[in-house]
């Protein structure tokens, strides 16, 4: 029987590698535009849908529940009719900041190299 945190996961179920354990969780490209896209507040899934662009419903919602149970998304959902459903950042999800802000100085930098030619 695994041991799970209270956020789902097992210690065990982890990469022995700290960089491989971030990779599992937002090594994709969708994951990590969730991240960026969440990282200014709350959306609800129209929302969130528009601002990635290109990732249809189905894929997501997918990534969403699956980030939901790694513990870096939070799922709000109101009691309206119709339901109202938002998503935000975790405060394990936020300390994703530092992660995303090296990402896009270093895509900065790589941008301007690539348009100087060198």
């Amino acid at each position: 029987m695994s041991e799970h945190t209270a956020i789902g996961v097992s210690p065990r179920d982890l990469p022995a590698c700290p960089v491989e354990t971030t990779l599992k969780l937002i090594g994709n490209k969708w994951e990590v535009l969730v991240v960026r896209d969440l990282m200014p507040g709350t959306k609800r899934f129209g929302e969130l849908k528009q601002s990635i662009g290109g990732i249809s419903q189905k894929v997501l919602t997918s990534k969403l529940r699956e980030m939901e149970a790694d513990g870096l998304v939070e799922r709000h959902v109101f009691a309206e009719v119709p339901p109202r459903v938002e998503y935000s950042l975790t405060p394990l999800g936020r300390s994703l900041e530092p992660v995303l802000d090296a990402m896009e100085q270093w895509g900065t930098a790589y941008k301007k190299k690539v348009a100087a030619g060198q």
